[in-house]
């Protein structure tokens, strides 16, 4: 990690840059720290790019479907600005070296068990960005990091986004914009041809010979970049010195033909053991490991300490200016809002989890400073809260529809009561107007909805908590409003209207496998379960249909002026009977969409 310097950025968002990390076609990588002290890589784009509208879109785009790539195999899109002036993007820190450095500097080839269990990693990695509508377009040994726990795959969808401005209006490529590297770029993308998910199997194969013999299996560095196009496009690959299965499946990746290659399932069903293999690195490279990992934070302590203070000629932040005053934990003072962040989220509502694992937090300012806890010290990084784990939906979901089916065949028998007090109401006459029996029924009827209505509005609030904690889990800080009004939103004059749609929104938002512009490859594994939002709008619409004539039904028919009057009551309540049918099973309808959305989610199948 290089020191900072007087032309970069001291902030980037929320985000407090620590070192220069690398650079490369797309932007510089910044070592950083949030608010909350988590350690992030931040990508700022180049400014070149940025200026060009289609890669605007695209990253965006791509950016959207990253964030929804989980698991343990890849680098978590933590946050992102794809609007500003100069846009970027933050991924969890992965405290590793890359693959490229292990085998071609620090170790050498990797022995048959580790390659091995490298190839569990990656496949499993590959299967969470397809899933995610993503094909990653550069898999390389730079863009694998090698951790104690195994490897983590980095800037994945983002190639596609660089790939949209890649050739001039005279159709030549521009400096520094190639997609994927010579070595380890597929036929397809020699031929520049469409690539779908086969093409990383095919650089996957790549990676692996280069992890196991030392060298690229297409020819070397010194080779050119056309020629090692040329042999990727038309010639076999060089994998001496690999043996038995691990060969077999090498030569299978790097079938000419998309068709010929191995599904990621497969692979993932072939790699089953050895990616559970611990430890999957030789000793000497563990060591190597640790010893990086305690020169990291030696490194870090002095910038985190005395470097993040403005200084003379530094460049300004990205982002709003600093407001407030007091130092700050890191030297800067008061704290930076974030202008990117779509919807306000409170600071309570952000959790934290471990770096390797999952989707990480976007970080959210509090709107003023707070004193550091008891036993901190301003200049100590504050305890992250525990972390927010989901809990199972399918429980609670089915208990509401059992109860949501009772309750639209009571409301159905209801309907039958007052079709028929609308039959003696027109036969009898005033007669009618005065029969115990009939009343009694009718009021039996009443209290019987109201309390039903009471049992499944208790179990909806604990659903929909439900739902709104896990999405919360899935994507901290992208949900509207907090927790509390998951529920209380349900029961606030003139909010009820339109607050619980928008949570609900976001909910299904965050617990769809992918966006609507975004669909994993053709033919690659099951697709996961998607719906549209038809269902989720047509019960909107009932249930405010619901509300509103709630409040113009509520005088009982008995008490009208006359047998007209009553009349025009019993019909209206018999129209609410039958809004409140519709509404149900709509409901209920809405309740297994959401739940099996996110029953995805929590089974990790997407």
């Amino acid at each position: 990690m290089d020191s900072l310097g007087p032309d970069d950025p001291r902030r980037v968002g929320s985000y407090q840059l620590l070192g220069r990390l690398g650079e490369g076609g797309m932007g510089r990588v910044y070592l950083a720290r949030s608010e909350r002290g988590r350690t992030a890589a931040v990508k700022l784009v180049k400014a070149e790019l940025a200026r060009e509208p289609e890669f605007r879109r695209r990253f965006t785009q791509e950016i959207t479907a990253a964030r929804r790539v989980g698991g343990e195999w890849t680098a978590p899109v933590l946050d992102a600005d794809t609007h500003a002036a100069t846009p970027w993007v933050a991924t969890g820190y992965v405290a590793g070296p890359s693959l490229h450095e292990v085998v071609a500097k620090d170790h050498g080839p990797l022995p048959d068990a580790s390659v091995r269990a490298l190839a569990g990693g990656l496949a499993r990695a590959l299967q969470a960005i397809h899933a995610a509508g993503l094909v990653h377009r550069d898999l390389k040994p730079s863009n694998i990091l090698v951790t104690i726990d195994g490897p983590r795959v980095i800037d994945f969808g983002i190639a596609r986004a660089l790939d949209s401005v890649t050739a001039a209006g005279d159709g030549l490529t521009r400096t520094g914009a190639v997609i994927g590297s010579p070595g380890f770029m597929s036929p397809e993308q020699v031929r520049g041809e469409r690539v779908t998910a086969a093409s990383d199997v095919f650089c996957l194969g790549t990676v692996l010979a280069f992890a196991a013999t030392g060298r690229m299996p297409f020819g070397t560095e010194d080779s050119g970049a056309h020629a090692l196009m040329f042999r990727i496009a038309a010639e076999e690959p060089e994998l001496s010195g690999i043996e038995g299965e691990l060969r077999t499946v090498i030569e299978r990746c790097l079938a000419k033909e998309p068709d010929a290659r191995p599904q990621v399932a497969e692979l993932v069903a072939l790699t089953e053991e050895a990616a559970r293999l611990k430890p999957w690195l030789p000793g000497a490279l563990l060591e190597l490991l640790a010893r990086r990992a305690v020169e990291l934070l030696d490194a870090e302590t002095p910038q985190a300490a005395g470097g993040m203070t403005g200084t003379a000629g530094a460049a300004p932040a990205y982002g709003p200016p600093l407001t407030g005053a007091g130092p700050g934990p890191y030297g800067h003072t008061g704290m930076q809002p974030q202008h990117h962040q779509p919807y306000g989220a409170p600071p309570h509502a952000q959790q934290h989890r471990p770096a390797a694992y999952g989707t990480a937090p976007t970080a959210h300012p509090p709107p003023y400073r707070t004193p550091p806890p008891y036993g901190q010290t301003g200049w100590q990084t504050p305890h992250p809260p525990l972390p927010l784990r989901p809990r199972a939906v399918r429980p609670v979901a089915t208990a509401l529809q059992v109860l949501l089916g009772i309750y639209a065949a009571f409301v159905c028998l209801q309907v039958i009561q007052e079709i028929n007090l609308l039959v003696l109401l027109g036969e009898d006459g005033a007669d009618t107007w005065y029969m115990a029996e009939d009343l009694d029924r009718m009021e039996n009827f009443t209290a019987g909805n109201v309390l039903l209505f009471m049992v499944c509005a208790v179990l909806w609030s604990v659903w929909f908590y439900r739902l709104r904690t896990n999405s919360e889990a899935f994507a901290p800080g992208q949900v509207r409003y907090s927790t509390g009004l998951a529920v209380g939103s349900w029961f606030i004059p003139v909010a009820q209207f339109w607050f619980p749609l928008q949570i609900a929104n976001d909910i299904f938002r965050i617990s769809s496998p992918f966006p609507h512009h975004a669909r994993p490859p053709a033919g690659y594994g099951p697709r996961p379960v998607t719906y549209g939002k038809g269902v989720l709008n047509f019960w909107w619409a009932t249930w405010v249909a619901t509300m509103v004539l709630a409040l113009v039904t509520a005088e009982d028919w008995e008490v009208g002026s006359s047998i007209d009057s009553a009349i025009q009551i019993v019909l209206l309540d018999l129209l609410f009977s039958f809004v409140l049918i519709v509404t149900s099973i709509m409901a209920l309808l809405a309740v297994q969409q959401l739940t099996t959305l996110q029953d995805q989610r929590l089974k990790g199948t997407v």
